[in-house]
């Protein structure tokens, strides 16, 4: 038996700029999923209502992380997340900087990790899972998200203006600007910039960049471009560079995850947030 159920939406508009948009999600398959995740620059939340989830880091297997509910830190490295095939929750997609306001510790210190949400912050998280699981339906469940998280964006820290000024500088030009232009704009030093923004992001600008380079070659890949095209067209040398920056990244090939992304279903929703190549299914075993 399979079933497939996924609903997506919006955070509420005065949220949008922080919080990036809700899946909920129930499958139901025949034998254990499979799914590499791509860098992309979004804290994901994923509040499980029952059987857990295992991450493992692409680049290093020995790394791996369970539980039914988990916060993912920001990466520059991919993620391999697996499940027994039965799952059901939703995932709260955040930007970066948002998430240092609603968790209120350092964002490094969790960056390329898989937590459990209540062992970073006890509010908002504690009882969350349990509460939404509760409830009779998804949109029932957005409202609650939206509610909670407002209510908790409020009370958190406040993020430096030089930082949120810089990430989106690294956005909006999709990774192609030099740290030194960051700090001249800023009025910070290097060494200042990178702590603080290391600190609020989980990044170093420089790690911000790499992310928002590899995610523009990607697009313009899934919009037709050759592999060597989107390459220089996103910044980078030539492919062979851009072939090791996505391996180093990865641990696989372009053409390899190209692969993968076409050899799944076309039911599976493989991109978790608009506008960005998140994923792959993985059809065969690794």
């Amino acid at each position: 038996m399979y079933r497939h159920e996924l609903l997506e939406r919006r955070a509420a508009p005065d949220l949008r700029d922080q919080v990036l948009g809700y899946r909920g999600f129930r499958f139901q398959a025949i034998g254990a999923r499979r799914r590499l995740l791509i860098p992309d620059g979004v804290v994901k939340v994923m509040l499980g209502f029952g059987d857990p989830l295992r991450v493992l880091d692409s680049c290093d297997p020995a790394r791996t992380w369970r539980g039914s509910s988990l916060a993912g830190g920001i990466r520059t490295t991919g993620a391999i997340g697996e499940h027994t095939g039965l799952i059901h929750g939703v995932t709260v997609l955040l930007s970066p900087l948002a998430a240092y306001r609603l968790f209120g510790v350092p964002m490094s210190e969790w960056a390329g990790l898989s937590v459990p949400p209540e062992d970073l912050c006890r509010r908002p998280w504690a009882g969350l899972s349990a509460r939404l699981a509760q409830l009779p339906d998804w949109h029932s469940r957005f409202a609650v998200l939206d509610r909670v998280l407002r209510a908790a964006l409020d009370a958190g820290p406040a993020v430096s203006p030089e930082v949120v000024w810089s990430w989106r500088r690294i956005q909006g030009s999709c990774g192609r600007v030099r740290v030194e232009e960051l700090a001249a704009q800023t009025g910070w030093s290097r060494r200042h910039l990178e702590r603080r923004f290391r600190c609020q992001t989980g990044l170093t600008p420089k790690g911000a960049a790499q992310v928002m380079r590899l995610q523009a070659a990607l697009r313009l890949k899934e919009a037709g471009a050759c592999w060597a095209d989107a390459a220089t067209q996103a910044g980078y040398h030539d492919q062979p560079h851009f072939d090791r920056a996505f391996k180093s990244m990865t641990g696989r090939t372009p053409s390899a995850f190209h692969s993968e992304r076409l050899a799944a279903s076309p039911h599976d929703a493989q991109d978790f947030v608009p506008g960005q190549v998140t994923s792959a299914i993985l059809v065969h075993p690794t």
